[in-house]
């Protein structure tokens, strides 16, 4: 009974750990990172203004040296999004009140993050897609669980998060204002992870979503 119990709390906040070890993975890339960025092909190191996470996964850096951050940083990745996997299974067998949005967060959760650990293949692109196009789900879907209750916090900054979803594609693919999709991207990942560590939060110490923040 106690190996189950011990079990069962370690699964729970495994998403918690898991992010914080991306993090810890993602700034030790970074130093890794032999250089190059889309506003300068020859700088040195990784720039967090204009250089992607994912040019921490490319075989090689902008400025065409060979790039020791790619193991690191597909293990980061690899890591981050088993985490936000099971996160979306916690959080649609624990809050989801019908069986369609369960199936939602629990489905559109897993396809988002197996696209998104494939961004770092030659797919880069339709990878990149169908993960955002997945997570947009994911993320409706628990918000619209979150509004039933008085979490008003989480309310907003899950609505933000879909509008920092909808602004990043938006700029990737029209290609307006690119050059500081970079920094926002950052901004956006920092952003989703922090409203994921504090839905985790709740998800370990609270019975009901019911109860206010």
């Amino acid at each position: 009974m106690y190996q189950k119990s011990n079990y069962r709390k370690y699964y729970e906040i495994s998403p918690t750990i898991g992010i914080l070890v991306f993090i810890c993975l993602y700034f030790y890339s970074s130093t890794l990172y032999p250089g190059g960025s889309q506003a300068d092909m020859n700088s040195i190191g990784f720039d967090w203004v204009h250089n992607y996470w994912c040019n921490l996964m490319s075989e090689t850096g902008i400025n065409k040296i060979s790039n020791p951050a790619r193991p690191f940083s597909i293990l980061a990745m690899i890591i981050l999004c088993i985490s936000l996997a099971i996160f979306f299974i916690q959080f649609a067998t624990k809050f989801s009140t019908g069986l369609f949005w369960k199936n939602t967060i629990r489905i559109s959760g897993t396809l988002s993050m197996i696209f998104a650990i494939l961004i770092f293949t030659k797919y880069h692109d339709l990878m990149t897609i169908l993960s955002s196009f997945f997570a947009v789900f994911v993320v409706a879907g628990i918000i619209r669980q979150i509004y039933k209750s008085k979490m008003t916090l989480f309310k907003i900054s899950g609505i933000v998060c879909i509008v920092f979803l909808v602004l990043n594609n938006y700029i990737y693919y029209s290609e307006h204002f690119i050059k500081v999709l970079p920094l926002l991207q950052k901004i956006t990942f920092a952003f989703i992870l922090i409203w994921i560590l504090g839905l985790n939060h709740k998800l370990i110490h609270y019975n009901s979503i019911n109860k206010t923040t």
